[in-house]
């Protein structure tokens, strides 16, 4: 046993330095290794650096530009915003002026309804007027064709009413042909006139609106329109005289209300060149001529109630 221990311990003293040795080139390549890999890893890590500081620049160019499209983004939406606000205030005027159209449309419709109104009463007085007009005319007639008939023994038509509204004698009934003196039977129907027209002038509500009654001549165109005119003028005023002198009553208290006047033959009721025409257009023609002054009365009424109505208006606003 004792044989063995040196024998052993004889071994351990060779081998020590050899393993030894390679302990240390092992160690040595183990650190090379580890130097190498930190080496590259160096290598390594500095490219990344470079990369990562290359990104990060890159990165913050975007962040500034992001931040500046920001910058521009939240510009314009205070701009819209501010746009917004000013739109919201229009639209908030409008409603408001809207408002105030819708009101003043209303007054508007109040004022021209009562214009309206007072319109179609001024019409329904001037509709009056010269519905009294003819009135007057119907009832002379009426008179006429009551004591004398409607037509003479021929078969014509003692007085008619025209497209004017005037009474129409024809003038053959009155007169013969191209004179001035009354025929018998011209006399009988001015006869009737005379007392009816007393009797119309008598109200005074008519004799109010009436400012005269123009007996007026008129001839065909035969003839020179003088000769007509003078002849038409010397019909009329023989027509007024008999009146007058037919009934004294009519002179003595409505004489100012009638007039003469001859129109020769340029108004013709008939265009034609016959017999027939010419024989219509020779004629007596009874007007009642309405007083302006009344007329405009009424209507300065109306204008005045309108000016105070708008006045009203107007103060209440």
């Amino acid at each position: 046993m004792k044989i063995r221990r040196r024998y052993f311990r004889k071994n351990d003293t060779e081998n020590f330095w050899p393993a030894f040795t390679d302990l240390i080139s092992t160690i040595a390549l183990i650190l090379f290794f580890l130097m190498l890999l930190a080496y590259i890893q160096n290598i390594i890590s500095g490219r990344n650096l470079e990369f990562a500081k290359k990104q990060l620049i890159d990165t913050q160019k975007r962040l500034e530009e992001s931040n500046l499209e920001i910058s521009r983004a939240e510009k314009k939406l205070r701009l819209l915003r501010d746009k917004l606000d000013e739109v919201k205030a229009e639209v908030e005027e409008g409603e408001i002026a809207l408002k105030l159209s819708q009101e003043q449309i209303e007054e508007q419709k109040k004022i021209i309804a009562e214009s309206n109104r007072e319109l179609g009463q001024l019409r329904a007085k001037l509709q009056g007027i010269a519905v009294l007009r003819l009135d007057v005319l119907k009832k002379v007639k009426s008179s006429v064709e009551k004591q004398l008939g409607k037509t003479n023994d021929r078969g014509e038509e003692l007085v008619s009413i025209g497209d004017n509204g005037n009474i129409i004698i024809n003038e053959g009934l009155v007169f013969d042909y191209n004179s001035y003196k009354i025929k018998p039977e011209g006399k009988k129907i001015l006869d009737q006139l005379a007392r009816v027209f007393e009797k119309v002038l008598e109200d005074s509500s008519i004799r109010s609106n009436i400012d005269a009654i123009n007996i007026q001549g008129h001839t065909d165109d035969t003839g020179n329109s003088e000769y007509n005119r003078e002849l038409s003028a010397k019909r009329a005023t023989a027509v007024v005289n008999y009146l007058m002198k037919s009934n004294k009553k009519l002179e003595s208290k409505y004489g100012r209300y009638f007039v003469a006047s001859g129109y020769s033959e340029f108004r013709p009721i008939a265009l034609g060149n016959t017999d027939r025409d010419r024989a219509k257009n020779r004629r007596i023609e009874i007007s009642i001529i309405l007083k302006d002054s009344h007329i405009q009365n009424v209507i300065n009424d109306y204008l005045k109630e309108s000016q105070d109505f708008i006045n009203n208006q107007f103060n209440n606003n």
